[in-house]
């Protein structure tokens, strides 16, 4: 049986690879002889004839599909006009330079590996690493190796991460349901999604935003339910440098050079604590605090619910009192 699913998997790599048009599912099983005889074999114990052999076939196509995903070959969704989706592994995007690491890029990939040891991202970090070495690292640098008593781990707990991280690998469009800060019920987006990074303990998704015509930044926290994959290519080119960080960074509130006050709780807040100018103890069980007051300041002060009490300027008081009673009547 594996040798089998090898040769399958070996035959389709092959058509999307010598393939200069994609091909369509049905030209893809008409020409894998393997999909031949699974059909027929399936038309000749399913009892709903062709119906269950299509459902056979697109079963066996998807899961072969992400297997040679997984090892490597980039396949492109392409739709055509007639709305009919198609595949093809481009040779430019399946071709690598030869590659040569040192033992210092080889230990900061080493580093890279393990910091995603967990759910099924360890697995991938560690077939990369394969990879690599079939690909010529040196045989005497172990990417494994210890060099601190420091663990990194990255926490990835969203369960958004894993489908936009492959769609992200894979160019491919995805369509989900967002919640904004400002807003009580999700709604849809369709984006491109370009880069994941993680900034201060949350992960954020940055892209091209379909329904908006604009690039977006996204909470994964925010997401709700499942991230779905779309058909068809990019519309927009992938900027070289996506500024992730630096976007939520000015959302947050860094670099304002407006500041706001605030009543806080003593012994809870600490983030905001940790980014506050001064710090005045009120009595009573609250402290006085003055913090940056940048674009996003007031949806970060709603997550601290009755904790934090704004004090000015009057236009923050009044959107964090807006969002907090759009929170209650939802």
């Amino acid at each position: 049986m594996a040798i089998a699913k090898a040769e399958r998997l070996m035959n389709l790599a092959l058509c999307l690879l010598g393939t200069r048009r994609p091909l369509s599912k049905r030209e893809l099983r008409d020409s894998i002889e393997a999909y031949v005889e699974a059909a027929a074999a399936s038309r000749g114990t399913s009892a709903a004839g062709g119906s269950g052999s299509d459902d056979s076939f697109n079963r066996m196509f998807e899961r072969d599909k992400e297997d040679l995903r997984e090892l490597g070959l980039v396949i492109d969704t392409v739709e055509n006009i007639d709305g009919e989706v198609g595949y093809l592994a481009r040779r430019d995007s399946n071709r690598l330079p030869p590659i040569s690491l040192d033992a210092e890029e080889a230990a900061a990939l080493g580093l890279a590996a393990k910091v995603w040891q967990q759910a099924r991202l360890a697995g991938a970090a560690s077939g990369a690493l394969q990879k690599l070495r079939a690909a010529g690292l040196p045989e005497d640098v172990d990417p494994y190796e210890t060099h601190s008593a420091l663990e990194p781990r990255i926490p990835a707990r969203e369960a958004a991460f894993e489908p936009l991280m492959l769609a992200c690998r894979d160019r491919r469009a995805v369509t989900f349901d967002y919640r904004k800060a400002t807003a009580v019920h999700p709604e849809q987006r369709v984006v491109e999604p370009w880069a994941l990074e993680c900034w201060r303990g949350h992960w954020y998704l940055a892209g091209w935003d379909r329904e908006r015509s604009a690039e977006r930044v996204f909470r994964l926290s925010r997401i709700t339910g499942r991230v779905r994959s779309r058909g068809g290519s990019f519309t927009v080119d992938v900027p070289d440098v996506v500024t992730v960080r630096e976007t939520v960074a000015a959302w947050a509130g860094e670099g304002a050079e407006r500041r706001a006050r605030i009543r806080l709780r003593a012994g809870a807040g600490y983030p905001l604590r940790a980014k506050a100018d001064s710090v005045r103890e009120l009595g009573g069980g609250w402290d006085e605090l003055e913090i940056p007051y940048g674009h996003g300041l007031e949806a970060w002060l709603v997550e601290f619910g009755p904790d934090v009490v704004v004090l000015d300027p009057a236009e923050l008081r009044a959107d964090v009192v807006d969002r907090l009673r759009a929170v209650a009547k939802g």
